[in-house]
This record gives C-alpha cells, structure tokens and sequence, in this order.
C-alpha cells in the first residue's frame, strides 16, 4: 500500500483550522437548524473518518470507556470541535484496506468509465449496478446493446468508482482500476447468486442479451475526506486488496442502524456524548462494524461523521447488542454522577 498524508500549508491557530478544516467530514450547515429528533434517511454506508497513522499490534485502537461526562468546552465551539478531533484520532477503526474491502462489498453502485469506441481517446462514463464476489471482484450484468459492452469488448481496461455517501462528496471514494472479461459457464451460476443477493429485483440479468462481466482488480486507491484538514489517500495492490477480508459484522449493518434510529435515537445521542465528552444536539447511526460504529451527529449548526469505537471487539451480531447495552449504561452513570 502506498499512503498519503496532506495538511495544509497554513499559520492559522489550531482552533481555526479545527473549525474551518476539521480531520473529519464536517458539513456546514449555517443557514439550518437540526431538529432535536431528526429521523434522516438511512444510508448504507458512511464516512470512512480520519485513519490514525500510528497504530498498535494489528492497525487497531481501542478507547477506554472511562470517560468524563460530556460538557461544553469551556472555550466555545473551537474547543469543542479541537476536543472531538483528538478523539476521533484515537478511535478504533479497521484497517484501510479491510474498510475499503467492507465499503465495497455492502455498494451497489458506481460510474464505470471506459474507452469511448466512437470519440476515440476519450473516456466514456457509465452508472452501473454492481456486486462484488468472494474475492472482492466487482460483478457487472450489462447488455449488449449498451455503449459501455460495446466499449469494452474494444477495450477491456476500465475503472469504477464507487461513492461511499453519494449524498457527501467529503466522504470516502473509492476508485478500482481493472479488466473487465466475461464469465466463464462454470462460474456463470455462482456469480448470478452473488449478483442477485445484492440486487434480488435484476429479473433483467436473465435476457437474451444480458451476461456478466468480472473487473479483476490491478490497483484500488481510496480518497477519504476531501474537505479535511488531513487528507487520508492510498493505493492497494490487487494482491492486498483481495487478502483483505470483509469485516464479518458489516452485514449486520442496516438491521441494527434501523432499529437504533427508529427505537433509540436518543440513546445513541448520550452515548456519542459519552463517547466524545460533548454534548452533540443530535446523533443517529449510519453503519457498524466489528469495531465501533459511524454516526452522522449535529453540533453548534454543523453535521459531522464520527467514529464511535466500541471498548472491545465486536464477536458477533448478539455482541454488539451487548456492547452497545454496556455503552449506554456506562453514559447514563456518567450523565447521573454530573448531575
């Protein structure tokens, strides 16, 4: 893998770039006030956050839950903001390329760029649906008769990019360089199942003139919050990407964030107050892994996507409900013994 890392060039104080140039994916939001109860609509994915560049035995951090009671920063929003960036640096997060593994396995869609066959030298620029298989490998069902087939059997080199929010342009995007080579028969069966568990509605996958296509990955560069102060990039070779594997609680994901969003709003609220010492106006899910979970949360007229770490790995589906338990009631003691 080959990581960047960008800051910016500036003698600005550290209050203003953490408000101006947050290493988070902080959307302003001057001109609305966040309701106290929203109930947003639920997105699949979220912000892959700022990735700390110093890490422990297995790339992982993991957050006490001995934490102090939330408060608002005694120098206003600048210092609550500087008080939410250390603890996003500290919070516990999956590897890039197993993050980026997760974020593509759980899309379904991305803009397939190819080599325009009419315009030649000029790339040509698709929406498509896709899943991935066992191996990381974008699936594609295309027709025959669309520009991007036909592009394709010219050129099977291409790209697809794939927007982690595509509602966010500040959240983490992912590009996958490949070629794109038509399904064998053998794999023909195995690959429908695969493309039909993401998207169970393609009744169309079984025309005529429909067939699959694999992109096998040569490279896979992911770029994680363009409007941040640190800018999180890098590339992974084929072979890292496909040894990465799927973070096994990802699948889990939209059940829990839906239940918690519809049922218990505002304790995922204490519990990123807890979790960060500041007294957020709202907070809501947006998707869990192993290690923690992302929410979307409003503060002084400004949304954030931060990372909430739990205090120890995730096991399985029936674990995060008992870490998520653990968290709320270590954040109601904690919000009981301020009072």
């Amino acid at each position: 893998m080959r990581p960047f890392l960008l800051t910016p060039a500036s003698s600005a104080s550290p209050s203003t770039l953490s408000r101006l140039l947050l290493p988070l994916h902080l959307q302003n939001r001057r001109d609305v006030h966040a309701p106290s109860n929203p109930h947003p609509p639920n997105h699949r994915a979220s912000s892959s956050l700022l990735r700390p560049r110093t890490r422990n035995r297995g790339g992982r951090f993991f957050a006490s839950s001995q934490m102090a009671a939330p408060a608002d920063a005694p120098g206003g929003s600048a210092d609550a903001f500087e008080v939410i960036r250390a603890h996003q640096v500290k919070a516990a997060r999956l590897s890039p390329v197993e993050e980026i593994r997760t974020i593509l396995d759980q899309s379904v869609r991305g803009v397939l760029a190819t080599h325009s066959q009419e315009h030649a030298g000029y790339p040509s620029g698709s929406m498509v649906d896709f899943a991935c298989d066992q191996d990381g490998s974008p699936i594609l069902a295309v027709s025959s008769l669309a520009v991007h087939s036909k592009n394709l059997a010219g050129n099977p080199k291409c790209s697809l990019l794939v927007a982690k929010d595509p509602e966010d342009r500040t959240d983490t995007v992912i590009t996958v360089y490949g070629d794109a080579v038509p399904v064998s028969a053998e794999a023909k069966d195995s690959v429908r199942s695969a493309y039909l568990r993401r998207h169970p509605e393609a009744f169309w996958v079984d025309f005529g003139d429909f067939s699959f296509l694999h992109i096998k990955p040569k490279a896979v560069r992911y770029v994680s919050g363009v409007a941040t102060a640190i800018l999180g990039s890098g590339e992974f070779s084929a072979a890292e990407y496909k040894e990465a594997k799927v973070d096994p609680i990802s699948q889990f994901s939209t059940p829990i964030t839906s239940h918690m969003n519809k049922d218990h709003a505002d304790d995922t609220k204490l519990i990123v107050q807890h979790s960060t010492t500041v007294k957020v106006d709202f907070a809501y899910m947006l998707d869990v892994d192993s290690l923690g979970f992302n929410v979307k949360a409003g503060y002084d007229g400004s949304v954030l996507k931060l990372r909430i770490p739990f205090p120890r790995k995730a096991q399985d589906r029936k674990d995060v409900k008992t870490l998520i338990v653990e968290m709320l009631q270590a954040a109601k003691a904690s919000s009981s013994h301020a009072e």
